[in-house]
C-alpha cells in the first residue's frame, strides 16, 4: 500500500460507537509483568549485556526499573539505559571497577525514533552494520522476544476483566495501546479469547501510547468520551496528552482495581460523570503505589 505505516490499522479503524476506550495489557489486563520481566527480560540482560560480575545489583535494578517505579511500564529500550545507569551510580558496582559499555548509539536512537521496536531497530542495524553496539541491542531484544514466546502462557486475565469487556460491548470502541510486540499482544488475547472485544490491537511498533491514542481520536470522539486505562505513569502521560480521562490499574492492587472498573467507574465514565474529584482521587491512591527512590538509596 502506498504511504503504509505501522499504524494504518489505527488510522483505517471505523467508528462504531460515541467511546472509545484505551487499554494496556501487560500489567494491566493480564498478570504477566513479574513473569516477562523476572524470567525473560533480566536474564537475556545479564547474559547480553555480560552482567554476571554484578547480576545482584542488575537484577535488582531491573526489577525496580520496570515493574516497583515510576518507570514501571516503559518502553524496554529505554529501561535497559535507566537501568544501566542506576548500575553505574551504584557504589557497591563502582567498588567492584566494572567497566560498562557506551550506551551512546542507543540513547541517540531513542531520541529519534518514535517506533521503538525490533522493526525499526532491524532497519538501523541493517543500515549501520559497523554500529555493534546497536547490533548487541538488537540480539539482545530478539532474545527477549523469543524467551517470552517460549515462557509466557495460561496467564489468565485479571478478575473482572472479562465482566467489564461484556458491559463495555456495544458502548464503546476499544483498542489495546501497549509497549510490548504486537505479536505477542495478538497471541495473549488470542489465547484468551479476549481479541474479540477490540478493534485494533496496538504495539510499540506502531508507536508510542500517546500517538497510538491519538491516530484513534482523530476519528471524532470527545474528550470526556475517551478513557485510557493503564497501570503504569506513562499510561496517565499518554492519556493527558490527548486531553482523555485515565483509570488506573494500582499495582499489587488490580483484583480490587478491576472490581471498582467494573462495578462503578464504568458506569460513571458512559453516564460522563467520571473525570473531576472521582478520577483525581484514583489518580492520587494509584500515585502513591510506586516510588520515586531505589529501595538501596532508602
Amino acid at each position: 500500500m502506498e504511504n503504509y505505516t505501522p499504524a494504518q490499522p489505527l488510522i483505517e479503524m471505523e467508528k462504531s460507537a460515541d467511546f472509545l476506550i484505551c487499554i494496556d495489557s501487560d500489567g494491566c489486563v493480564f498478570d504477566t509483568m513479574e513473569v516477562k520481566h523476572k524470567e525473560c527480560f533480566i536474564p537475556n540482560t545479564i547474559n547480553y549485556w555480560n552482567l554476571q560480575a554484578i547480576s545482584k545489583y542488575a537484577r535488582e535494578a531491573a526489577e525496580y526499573v520496570n515493574l516497583y517505579s515510576k518507570s514501571r511500564g516503559v518502553n524496554r529500550f529505554p529501561a535497559l539505559i535507566e537501568v544501566m545507569e542506576l548500575l553505574q551510580d551504584r557504589e557497591e558496582v563502582k567498588k567492584r571497577g566494572f567497566q560498562f559499555q557506551d550506551m551512546t548509539p542507543l540513547k541517540k536512537w531513542i531520541a529519534s525514533e518514535t517506533k521503538l521496536g525490533n522493526p525499526a531497530l532491524e532497519e538501523y542495524v541493517k543500515n549501520h552494520p559497523n554500529d555493534a553496539l546497536m547490533a548487541q541491542t538488537l540480539a539482545w531484544s530478539a532474545a527477549v522476544n523469543r524467551t517470552v514466546g517460549e515462557v509466557v502462557r495460561g496467564v489468565p486475565p485479571f478478575p473482572y476483566v472479562r465482566e467489564s469487556f461484556e458491559k463495555i460491548r456495544g458502548k464503546a470502541d476499544v483498542i489495546v495501546v501497549s509497549a510490548t510486540p504486537t505479536e505477542a499482544l495478538c497471541r495473549e488475547w488470542r489465547e484468551h479469547d479476549l481479541e474479540q472485544y477490540v478493534k485494533v490491537i496496538c504495539g510499540q511498533e506502531m508507536g508510542t501510547k500517546a500517538e497510538c491514542i491519538a491516530y484513534a481520536r482523530k476519528h471524532g470522539y470527545e474528550d470526556d468520551h475517551i478513557l485510557m486505562i493503564g497501570d503504569a505513569p506513562g499510561d496517565l502521560k499518554a492519556a493527558r496528552a490527548n486531553d482523555a480521562l485515565f483509570f488506573p490499574i494500582d499495582p499489587g492492587k488490580e483484583d480490587d482495581s478491576w472490581k471498582i472498573f467494573c462495578e462503578e467507574a464504568l458506569d460513571r465514565f458512559f453516564a460522563v460523570t467520571y473525570s473531576g474529584d472521582y478520577e483525581q482521587g484514583l489518580i492520587d491512591a494509584f500515585d502513591a503505589c510506586l516510588p520515586t527512590t531505589p529501595p538501596w538509596k532508602r
